[in-house]
């Protein structure tokens, strides 16, 4: 098969054009009447035509190769067309975004000191290696650990609103911890608090929060929700229901809920699942009821899982079964 070129004025058929089986020729000069292009000079286009030893015209290769491409039907966007033989399709979770509630009392660990570094790198590592899956992670800390204010109001004159905004306080002196420890084995991490502490934190801003997990940041909130008489697991079932989270995992000291006190009934029974009526009908010590309406009016399920067992929390963010489920329906 021969290829032979030639330019000239549009429009032209490719029978015109001349075929050698021995010799393939170019005209490089430009026509003499060609025309200018901002500065640039143009030529006439260059017809290729392919012609086999009988000169009869065959299709170009070339041509042919863009048809049957642009003919193959092209995957919606997002989706990516993977063989199966060559490739592994990646694992799918349960969850893409999460908020983790980590009481205070979790962070003191064996009560020995306010926070326990033990502790927080643990949570650290076991959020590092989820975030690098690509789930996005938000956490909102809690300040029982330094101090409570429903516990101090009324001592030395200290009222509630007083006392719950030395607790809000408390829970940002945990967030800072907390973001050093994960920042120190290299997770980007931003504390945002429910009122301005702009020399130490940003401050909550939904939008800007939201960037900051699509962009791979874990982002903490602190402070609350910014006003008293409202505890951390109601500005957890908030946050989450703002951010769009799919779930709020509480991380606690026990592995779940129970049927009764494990402390003074050694018989008392780990509930796998429960719905919200549950929790709200036997007045069961999981989140607060402002919290757990909260997420029953949003579709926001809650998982209670103990924070104390190594990977727990990754498992839990993972969407595994651990601890309690409680949703719509008792049924994971």
């Amino acid at each position: 098969m021969a290829l032979s070129t030639s330019f000239s004025r549009p429009p032209i058929s490719s029978s015109n054009a001349i075929c050698s089986s021995q010799s393939l020729s170019f005209l490089n000069k430009p026509s003499t009447d060609n025309y200018a292009v901002g500065f640039q000079t143009a030529y006439r286009p260059l017809l290729v035509s392919c012609c086999s030893n009988n000169g009869a015209p065959s299709l170009d290769p070339i041509i042919f190769r863009q048809q049957q491409v642009s003919s193959m039907p092209r995957p919606p966007l997002g989706v990516t067309m993977n063989d199966n033989s060559s490739s592994m399709q990646k694992p799918s979770y349960k969850w893409r975004r999460v908020l983790l509630k980590v009481s205070g009392e979790a962070l003191a660990g064996d009560q020995l000191q306010n926070i326990d570094p033990k502790v927080t790198m643990a949570i650290a590592r076991e959020v590092a290696s989820v975030t690098r899956l690509g789930i996005e992670v938000a956490i909102v800390v809690g300040g029982g650990n330094i101090f409570r204010g429903a516990s101090w109001a009324g001592s030395s004159g200290l009222e509630r609103s007083s006392a719950d905004y030395i607790g809000m306080l408390a829970t940002v002196m945990n967030a800072i911890f907390l973001q050093a420890t994960m920042e120190s084995i290299g997770i980007p991490t931003r504390v945002q608090t429910a009122f301005r502490m702009s020399e130490v934190a940003e401050p909550y801003i939904r939008r800007r929060a939201i960037r900051h997990l699509e962009k791979g940041r874990v982002v903490i909130f602190a402070a609350g929700t910014g006003n008293p008489f409202f505890t951390t697991d109601t500005a957890a079932a908030l946050r989450s229901a703002e951010i769009n989270a799919e779930v709020v995992l509480k991380a606690t000291n026990v592995d779940g809920v129970y049927d009764d006190d494990p402390k003074r009934n050694p018989n008392a029974r780990l509930l796998d699942t429960l719905t919200y009526q549950d929790v709200t009908s036997k007045e069961l010590s999981v989140m607060d009821m402002t919290a757990i309406t909260l997420c029953q009016e949003n579709n926001i399920p809650v998982v209670v899982f103990n924070l104390n067992k190594p990977g727990n929390i990754s498992k839990a963010i993972r969407g595994e079964s651990v601890g309690t489920f409680i949703g719509r329906s008792a049924q994971t």
